[in-house]
């Protein structure tokens, strides 16, 4: 009995043991990048002239699923202390959400898909220096170099709005997106104990509450419903219920760096269904924004590894 509860407890299968969370939560984060890879493409199969309506229709379909994800996974009584538990910070993530998911629909009408993406894909170092500013979190020389080269590489980017060549606004909704993503990780970096799949239903509530205060005519064509559901639903609630449930099994460095497959991803699809070709700067900027993201993510990883 000895024998078996030793091999029970040595090093081997303990590591297996903490290895399975490790390759769920990995597993969760590529599926939350690859769901919302797709987002760009969908949203320029709606035809709804007004981008409020397609907000208020997305957010609420996106509501949908994750008060029935919370009613499957917890019930009705453990749903409704998740929501009175989450407290200021689920309401400070909440409306970081709200303002990320508005920014997204309202933007891509004034901009390409790959300009918010990749601009996007620099919210996690960005992140970084709001944890300095705001709670003087150590930050290594190495995530400081990393961070100039993300503000070098949005600036190529969002520079084609001084010659006329993009729209200023779109330039900077892709830049609130990035800000209120960074904001959001910090939150949920310091209240970890708080479950934050409540705080991102209750989000896009807001965000479908407000949309129909500014939304024209509701009504919409049986296709538009049907692809907004697949807007709403699967790829921002389905999105966030993967990400939020597997970031927390994974160190933060690893979830960046599968993160990138968003923005990497994204781009191609809307080239491939659509026929949308980024522009050389914003091509230009992105690669240096994901590079910077890719060798910051990795170094963190050799770090931890030694």
């Amino acid at each position: 009995m000895s024998a078996q509860n030793s091999a029970l407890n040595s090093p081997e299968t303990a590591s297996k043991a903490a290895l399975a969370p490790r390759q769920l939560g990995m597993a969760l984060v590529l599926g939350s990048a690859l769901v919302w890879s797709f987002g760009g493409a969908l949203a320029r199969f709606i035809t709804v002239p007004d981008p409020w309506t397609m907000v208020m229709w997305r957010s609420g379909f996106a509501a949908l699923f994750l008060i029935g994800f919370m009613l499957w996974r917890d019930g009705l009584s453990g749903t409704i202390k998740h929501f009175m538990r989450m407290g200021w910070p689920g309401l400070g993530v909440a409306l970081c959400f709200s303002a990320a998911s508005t920014a997204f629909v309202v933007g891509l009408q004034y901009t390409s898909v790959a300009n918010i993406l990749l601009v996007q894909a620099g919210g996690p170092l960005i992140a970084a220096s709001l944890a300095w500013a705001l709670f003087r979190e150590k930050v290594s020389l190495g995530t400081w170099m990393a961070i100039a080269s993300v503000i070098f590489g949005i600036a190529v980017m969002e520079s084609e709005s001084l010659d006329g060549n993009m729209s200023p606004i779109g330039g900077l909704l892709a830049v609130v997106i990035a800000l209120v993503f960074a904001v959001a990780t910090v939150i949920t970096r310091h209240y970890a104990h708080v479950e934050m799949v409540p705080a991102v239903a209750l989000g896009v509530i807001i965000a479908g509450v407000n949309a129909a205060f500014h939304a024209g005519p509701i009504a919409i064509s049986p296709a538009d419903g049907f692809v907004l559901f697949l807007f709403g639903a699967i790829n921002l609630g389905g999105g966030l219920a993967m990400f939020v449930s597997g970031a927390r099994l994974i160190p933060a460095s690893v979830a960046s760096l599968i993160g990138t497959t968003e923005p990497v991803l994204g781009p191609i699809w809307v080239w491939l269904i659509h026929g949308e070709v980024p522009s050389l700067r914003t091509l230009l900027g992105g690669l240096i924004v994901l590079s910077a993201l890719i060798a910051h993510s990795l170094w963190q990883l050799m770090t931890r590894e030694r």
